[in-house]
């Protein structure tokens, strides 16, 4: 299996350009249009994931996804079932913020023989979910408790124990939907502390708080509720964080 993503990941940080994904809900992707705006506006990356699926569609939407655009599509599992070998690459979330032995490596055993037998680039991600001010889909399936909003330190020290225990990604999430996204504070704190890449999403729904997360050392910008409220948003926001 070749390497691409990640080499890539790695070359843009290392510049100090900072990315943009757009994540789609496989149960609320309804058309093609976040697709064309998200190739008029050169995002690098397409997530494809949620919590609970109910349409059963989430292999239509890779190869409906893989059909119209060369983005490369990363998947953004919510369970073991999310997977497809017609992806690029999947992100291997264990979720180092909570206690939940299922979401730090019970899935990942279920799925690695499927991983290993496909083509997908595996990003081993540390997955920290950040309180935000209400209950999210992310949080009520994984049955854990996130990390305080306001516990800067908590959230550092999650980060480098993730980084000393050899994830290639962190991956910082207020969940769907949020009331407040992660703080600046808090992603300065963390990006300062690690060498690895830094995602940030949950509740990025403007162009100040993606300009915001940027700011604060976040490599990686994620958005998908927003969008999907308000798709012009998705040609701005980009512009706000290739700016950087």
């Amino acid at each position: 299996m070749q390497q691409q993503l990640y080499p890539a990941i790695i070359k843009r940080k290392s510049s100090g350009k900072k990315q943009f994904a757009v994540l789609i809900d496989p149960d609320k992707f309804e058309s093609d249009e976040v697709l064309d705006l998200a190739e008029e506006a050169k995002v690098d990356l397409i997530l494809l994931g949620g919590s609970i699926l109910t349409n059963g569609n989430f292999e239509k939407c890779v190869e409906r996804i893989k059909k119209k655009t060369a983005i490369p599509l990363v998947i953004f599992p919510g369970n073991s079932l999310q997977v497809s070998k017609n992806a690029d690459g999947i992100l291997l979330l264990s979720l180092i913020s909570g206690r939940n032995p299922e979401m730090l490596i019970g899935n990942h055993v279920i799925a690695a023989p499927a991983l290993k037998s496909s083509n997908l680039e595996i990003l081993p991600t540390g997955y920290m979910l950040i309180e935000s001010g209400k209950q999210t889909a992310a949080l009520y399936m994984s049955n854990t408790t996130p990390i305080p909003h306001q516990k800067d330190d908590i959230a550092m020290c999650t980060a480098m124990a993730g980084e000393m225990l050899g994830l290639k990604l962190i991956y910082m999430d207020a969940g769907s939907g949020a009331e407040n996204c992660v703080s600046a504070s808090m992603i300065g704190k963390v990006s300062a502390n690690i060498e690895i890449p830094l995602i940030v999403g949950g509740g990025i729904n403007s162009v100040e708080k993606a300009s915001a997360a940027c700011k604060a050392g976040a490599d990686i910008i994620v958005v998908g509720n927003a969008i999907e409220k308000d798709k012009s948003l998705l040609k701005e926001i980009a512009a706000a964080i290739h700016s950087f």
